[in-house]
């Protein structure tokens, strides 16, 4: 008994020491916090999605402090939360472009497989089979939903085989975009008043595609050449564009042959032709004038 109640005074007493040496060390060796850092912190939404390029909120609230970061990276939280670090700090919060995910795929080549895949619903582990996955199209949605797993905010979703993006929901946390063992998926700025987006990433040729897809791009440079500020450029057989040009007309999405291009999501319906003028009516000719009577040549006088 007597050594039972030994060993308990023994260990209470080396816990009071090595507890006294961590206090002491804890405030020897104590970083300080800058203030502005937690505040920040505060202000943030705490998805901690990594969309700013920083390990966390806490790891962005840091960086801000330090001068690293800017103080409208945070995309969860939009321009509201700018504003409020940007007071923080006592600086501008400065013009922040909204930036929606978008992916580069229709689906309309879901129906060409190359063999049954049987396995785990999972785009990463699919593309490792051979030929990236049972997808003919080896630029397409493999459609078993790996963004959808890792987005933290529900904004993206497979549905008929293909990654759609809640743009309501998306705040360009960038999970989707690196999570994509195919590349397709991409953050793209809101920058008119219509958005327009050219949702494939196919750069084979054009027979090549419309072997394995019923809309994808097909080079045909249509869309390029109508363009009137020429914010479209082909690149490796497919149309990309500039959005520091685009102003969100459309007119390539009325030209484009196959239905492709987006605008606010939507393929546009094609707009009528207008009407030619009518010929104007030939005059018709004046009739000709009747003719005078002639007058009557005077009789010759006979003698008698």
């Amino acid at each position: 008994m007597n050594l039972v109640l030994f060993a308990f005074l023994i260990l209470g007493g080396l816990g009071l020491v090595f507890g006294g040496v961590l206090a002491f060390a804890s405030r020897v060796f104590a970083v300080e916090v800058d203030p502005r850092e937690e505040a920040i912190a505060g202000c943030l939404p705490g998805a901690n999605c990594g969309g700013c390029g920083y390990p966390g909120c806490g790891g962005y609230a840091a960086a801000v402090v330090k001068g690293e970061a800017p103080v409208n990276k945070c995309a969860a939280g939009g321009a509201a939360v700018a504003a409020q670090i940007a007071e923080i700090m006592g600086v501008a919060a400065g013009d922040s472009i909204r930036m929606v995910a978008q992916v580069h795929c229709t689906g309309c080549g879901v129906s060409h497989q190359k063999y049954t895949y049987i396995g785990v619903e999972d785009c990463v582990a699919a593309a490792r089979l051979p030929g990236g996955g049972p997808l003919s199209c080896d630029y397409g949605c493999l459609g078993m939903g790996s963004c959808e797993k890792v987005c933290p905010f529900d904004a993206i979703h497979v549905i008929d085989g293909v990654a759609k993006v809640d743009e309501d929901k998306c705040k360009a946390c960038n999970q989707c975009v690196d999570i994509c063992p195919r590349h397709i998926i991409a953050l793209e700025p809101y920058k008119t008043k219509k958005h327009v987006t050219i949702p494939c990433s196919s750069k084979d040729k054009g027979p090549a595609v419309t072997k394995v897809c019923s809309n994808g791009c097909i080079g045909c440079s249509l869309c390029a050449k109508s363009c009137p500020k020429e914010a479209i450029t082909m690149v490796n057989n497919l149309a990309v564009i500039d959005y520091e040009k685009c102003i969100g007309c459309g007119i390539c999405a009325q030209k484009c042959p196959r239905k492709l291009i987006t605008v606010d999501g939507k393929v546009p319906e094609p707009k009528p032709a207008a009407p030619k003028p009518a010929a104007p009516a030939a005059p018709k000719a004046a009739a000709p004038a009747a003719e005078a009577p002639k007058a009557e040549a005077p009789k010759a006088e006979t003698k008698e």
